[in-house]
């Protein structure tokens, strides 16, 4: 049983701290997914469970051993990089079975090892060819082969698709996830592509400037993401947010153009008589009838993307920007007015101040 514990890591850069006491237990055979945007800290995290970067301060623990101070070799680990990270003069069955060379393993064992692995992979008719002859998608698939054969107890990847195209991406996607399903092995993966960790993860950590915004289930992050940040990294297109007011009764909502939405009955029962940021997926927006709509649209752009089609326009006196994702092809041009509603439980309320998520039971 190879569980990931993380206890109060931080890393720090000089004067300069970049991870913010980090707590996080990652539990066997779990695929949890570190997303966020550039720069939030999220592959010096990985580096760290990794050992290739140092540890201001905390613990990691992999399979109960606290692993701080130990070499990279020494951890049971193999690592999945965006840059493949291949040799060019060997062949792909060379590139595999390097590792298992140097750590003088028998031949039949090597042979049966990478057989196995190019296998799953797709692999078996590459082996002899070298890097510079395959596709991308296949050179990421020898890394990943390099990996498998080691047979570690934990899986990091970081980045690994940044450099394929957007079909190859979804290919790929499709792999890693039948690939972690069939072996079951430890895995931690960074990306800052939210369909990405949506698509892959059993549990996202949302990462923002060093700080855990939240760590739950893909599902739970699109429904009841814990702020504004979450809210608006997590799903495509991002949501929306108006600045609103809450109502003395806590029962409604008011718009910037005067509309008022009846919100769901006690689950914002403690907001009353105060400012909010309301946020509004554009999936959760819909067309209404004459005189049905609790806000009008005023159409600017349209998408039209074959299954969905993305409406952006504004409404109000203060002209706030909205999108609205309706499903097929809808025949509509710019300088519409449009009547929208929303059903009242797909309603978000966040402080304005803090950013923080009002309803949390």
């Amino acid at each position: 049983m190879v569980e990931i514990e993380l206890r109060k890591v931080y890393k720090s850069y000089g004067d300069e701290r970049v991870i913010h006491g980090v707590d996080c237990r990652i539990a066997d055979g779990e695929f949890l997914v570190i997303v966020g945007p550039s720069g939030c800290g999220k592959s010096t995290l990985l580096r760290m469970i990794a050992g290739l970067e140092t540890i201001t301060e905390g613990e990691i623990s992999i399979g109960g051993r606290v692993v701080n101070d130990l070499e990279p070799a020494e951890r049971d680990i193999a690592m999945v990089f965006q840059n493949y990270a291949l040799y060019p003069h060997m062949s792909v069955y060379n590139n595999m079975a390097y590792g298992l060379k140097i750590r003088g393993m028998p031949k039949a064992e090597i042979e049966t090892r990478v057989h196995k692995a190019a296998a799953m992979l797709e692999l078996a008719e590459f082996l002899p060819r070298k890097p510079r002859q395959l596709s991308g998608g296949q050179r990421q698939r020898v890394a990943m082969g390099r990996a498998i054969v080691r047979e570690p107890s934990v899986f990091l990847f970081d980045e690994p698709l940044s450099n394929l195209d957007a079909k190859l991406r979804v290919q790929m996607r499709l792999e890693i996830k039948k690939l972690q399903h069939g072996l079951g092995t430890t895995s931690v993966y960074v990306t800052h592509d939210q369909v990405e960790a949506m698509t892959l993860g059993h549990r996202l950590m949302v990462l923002n400037a060093g700080v855990v915004e939240q760590l739950d289930s893909p599902i739970e992050l699109y429904e009841r993401p814990a702020s504004v940040f979450v809210a608006g990294f997590i799903g495509s297109p991002a949501m929306n947010f108006l600045a609103a007011r809450v109502g003395a009764d806590g029962a409604t909502v008011a718009l910037p153009g005067g509309d008022v939405l009846a919100l769901p009955e006690g689950r914002f029962s403690a907001e009353a008589d105060r400012e909010v940021t309301l946020g509004i997926r554009p999936e959760h927006l819909e067309l209404a009838g004459d005189g049905d709509g609790v806000a009008h649209l005023h159409t600017q752009v349209i998408e039209q993307l074959g299954a969905d089609t993305l409406i952006h326009g504004h409404f109000g006196s203060d002209r706030t920007d909205l999108t609205v994702r309706l499903r097929g092809t809808v025949n509509l041009k710019p300088d519409q007015a449009l009547p929208l509603r929303v059903a009242p439980e797909h309603l978000h309320l966040f402080d304005p101040g803090s950013g923080a998520r009002l309803d949390t039971a």
